[in-house]
């Protein structure tokens, strides 16, 4: 059986996390699999700029509740 890759969270993602205690208690709260899942969708980009806007929509949305990336695919590293 072939489990998926588990993302360390970067520390751009931690930073942001930190300054946001409401988003920090969503992130506490999801479950391993879906914090995997938002630490892969900020990093598969290829723009720094691209970046930056992936971990403010991960504060914003964690901040509103959201406990997984919305209209994502998934990790594309989870079947490896």
């Amino acid at each position: 059986m072939k489990h998926g890759t588990v993302h360390k969270t970067p520390t751009d993602l931690k930073e942001a996390l930190l300054a946001k205690p409401k988003a920090l208690k969503t992130w506490e709260d999801i479950t391993p699999l879906a914090r995997n899942e938002w630490i892969c969708w900020t990093i598969s980009v290829k723009q720094q700029k691209t970046r930056d806007e992936h971990v403010a929509r991960v504060i914003s949305e964690l901040t509103a509740g959201e406990r997984r990336p919305c209209c994502w695919a998934g990790c594309p590293h989870r079947n490896q």
